[in-house]
């Protein structure tokens, strides 16, 4: 079955950053587009963004452009998410997706 483990997140101060990866198993990889999603404590699953089977012209959420990056290793079955100039409000489970089956997440969270 289609699984995604996340890894990579932790305690950062604002300002700092992240890279989270996410490495898919299940399905092939290579031939499917993925996404970033989160859920902050208290709210709803936030899409941040997506990139391509073929790691090409990813999109994201006018919340985090210009300080996350999505990319793609097909051939490690991995999805990245490089995050900068993290903010008190980017603090959430994040997960890697496609549709709507997604990983357990790992938890970021931006504090001094």
């Amino acid at each position: 079955q289609v699984q995604f483990v996340e890894s990579g997140g932790g305690l950062v101060q604002p300002g700092g950053s992240l890279r989270l990866s996410c490495v898919g198993s299940g399905f092939t990889f290579s031939d499917h587009a993925l996404s970033w999603v989160r859920q902050a404590p208290g709210k709803g699953l936030q899409w941040l963004g997506a990139i391509n089977s073929k790691g090409e012209a990813p999109s994201y959420a006018a919340s985090v452009k210009g300080r996350f990056t999505i990319s793609r290793d097909n051939a490690k079955n991995t999805l990245y998410l490089q995050m900068d100039n993290l903010k008190p409000d980017d603090t959430a489970v994040y997960y890697c997706a496609k549709g709507a089956q997604r990983g357990q997440g790992t938890q970021v969270t931006v504090s001094s």
